[in-house]
């Protein structure tokens, strides 16, 4: 596995990127129904093009696998593909986010358990929470701070 940080993200890779996004979610958003994963589906493109830092995590065959999203010092997007999960990939590409962009600050769903229980293995812990998300959803976030 190798992490790259992607300057120009083409077409073809935010495809491959959008698949990753849209296992990962099916996986670990269960709290999300159909129509709204296919909403924020539409917009995620976008979302992967604007973000700071895009960093991709390959596998042997420089197939991606995983992807970060860092901007400033906050990770604003992590997802591995579902079938990967559990090989370290998330903790290796965290690790890569605070040691080279000084990344401390996550938010994250609070419906989503596996994610909070992976920050908090991670070092962060939780400061503040709102009952929506960012787009007036009902879906409360955490933010969370690397200690």
């Amino acid at each position: 596995m190798n992490i790259k940080e992607i300057d120009n993200c083409t077409p073809a890779l935010t495809e491959q990127l959008l698949k990753i996004w849209e296992n990962a979610v099916r996986r670990t958003h269960t709290f999300l129904p159909e129509d709204e994963i296919m909403c924020i589906k539409g917009y995620i493109p976008e979302v992967i093009q604007a973000v700071g830092h895009l960093l991709v995590c390959m596998d042997e065959d420089e197939v991606p696998i995983a992807f970060m999203g860092i901007d400033r010092h906050r990770i604003e997007m992590l997802f591995v593909d579902a079938d990967r999960r559990g090989q370290g990939i998330g903790s290796l590409l965290v690790r890569y986010a605070t040691d080279h962009f000084g990344a401390d600050e996550v938010t994250v769903n609070e419906q989503n358990p596996q994610a909070i229980g992976f920050y908090e293995h991670m070092g962060f812990h939780t400061y503040k929470r709102t009952d929506l998300d960012e787009q007036g959803a009902p879906y409360p976030l955490l933010y969370m701070k690397n200690k």
